[in-house]
């Protein structure tokens, strides 16, 4: 079978793409068998609603269509890739007469789109389209600074979008989060996107980190359609990279903490917690930075100057697990407490030795975690990181793509279950 170009009239705003050349293509192998043949060139089966070489550009508002002109032929497959490498999603007919973009098209940028055709007997047709795609008109760029800085941390560190204009609507959400990509090396199980506020996005795996990765975090924002009058711009990309799997796990009802790396127990500590009225919080913690020393004073945590409970104290080797002000650090006052009873005001104290140990062995990113305190949960936002605490399911929700389902107890669940072997 020999297919050979035909001039069509295409109206409306579909264009038709011209053949490369006049010359036919034989489609039949020499075994006769339509399979065995080189694909064919499909130009004058199919249409497409771009320009066609005459220096116009597409414009990125519309969506990308493909439609099959011969009756008798199919569109089988259409990939739309830009020069960024980002593929554009999109969706065919059960009939193969039709496919169209189901995500926007990026602006000012280059478009190459390969589509696969068969005819009546099944014999392959290919057909490769290039066009380009119109500058924005509006002028307002929505951008991300990813978080934390490039570095290395423990496997508990969230991931961090900071946008740089709110975004509310949950269909320009979805469009942003879409565009925000996280790869780990290797791979973690699970992983996801939460809204923290209309400017704030969170990433976590389902569980933690791997020990030894590469996370990788990019955007594919530039060029993206939010809204009418909003549009993506250039985003930095990040590169950390995480340590050993460290895990300090304080039991304030035994006064001890334990400390795994890599799943195995390296050290018990005794220690003293948040007395009555002054609880630790429970739950998992990620350690926020150290400091050598720390002036603490009890009016940073609404303590009166002057009343029974008032304190000003020179501290060292803390370590600090929330913004306001709760650290594990050494506490030489209340050694003979420790091991023995909870007598802080909430952070969690042990011997000055004891606290250059863990000042020196733990990093940015490792996990803190607290049981079997009477203290209230550590908040999941706004005074560090306490995205572990939400449950896997709720954390999902959070998504404006609510994509993927929970298939299993998430780190608050098993820190339930077996504290122990956290």
């Amino acid at each position: 079978m020999t297919h050979t170009p035909r001039i069509r009239t295409v109206v409306s705003c579909t264009l038709l793409v011209t053949a490369l050349g006049a010359g036919g293509v034989t489609a039949c192998g020499s075994d006769g068998h339509p399979l065995s043949a080189a694909p064919y060139d499909a130009a004058d089966q199919i249409s497409f609603n771009g320009p066609t070489g005459d220096g116009k550009k597409a414009d990125p508002d519309k969506p990308l269509e493909v439609t099959a002109e011969d009756d008798d032929g199919r569109i089988t497959d259409v990939t739309a890739i830009d020069a960024a490498g980002r593929y554009l999603a999109g969706e065919l007919s059960a009939d193969g007469r039709r496919w169209h973009s189901t995500a926007p098209l990026a602006a000012n940028a280059h478009y190459t789109v390969r589509v696969s055709t068969e005819d009546e007997d099944g014999a392959p047709g290919r057909r490769v389209l290039s066009f380009d795609t119109s500058k924005p008109l509006s002028k307002k760029r929505l951008t991300a600074t990813f978080g934390p800085k490039a570095g290395t941390y423990g496997v508990g560190q969230p991931i961090t979008a900071e946008l740089s204009r709110p975004v509310k609507d949950k269909a320009q959400r979805a469009v942003v989060e879409r565009a925000l990509k996280v790869d780990s090396v290797p791979a973690a199980a699970g992983g996801g996107w939460h809204w923290v506020n209309d400017k704030e996005l969170h990433y976590r795996p389902k569980e933690y980190w791997p020990a030894h990765a590469t996370i990788q975090v990019r955007s594919n924002l530039e060029g993206i359609k939010i809204s009418d009058r909003l549009w993506g711009g250039k985003v930095k990309p990040l590169k950390i990279t995480t340590g050993d799997r460290v895990i300090a796990v304080t039991d304030a009802s035994s006064h001890q903490m334990t400390v795994y790396k890599n799943d195995e127990a390296i050290k018990q500590i005794p220690v003293t917690t948040g007395k009555p009225g002054f609880e630790t919080r429970n739950g998992v913690k990620v350690v926020l930075g150290k400091e050598y020393f720390v002036r603490m004073r009890g009016t940073s945590i609404g303590i009166a100057e002057g009343s029974a409970e008032s304190y000003d104290l020179p501290v060292y080797y803390a370590t600090r697990v929330t913004w306001s002000g709760e650290y594990v650090h050494a506490a030489p006052w209340s050694v003979g407490s420790q091991g023995y009873a909870n007598v802080s005001h909430g952070c969690t104290g042990m011997s000055t030795g004891n606290a250059e140990w863990f000042f020196e062995n733990v990093r940015e990113g490792d996990l803190v975690q607290v049981v079997n305190s009477f203290g209230h949960t550590m908040e999941t936002f706004g005074n560090g990181f306490g995205d572990w605490n939400l449950a896997w399911a709720k954390w999902r929700n959070g998504s404006a793509l609510v994509a993927g389902t929970p298939d299993g107890p998430g780190p608050e669940e098993q820190a339930r279950l077996r504290p122990q072997s956290v």
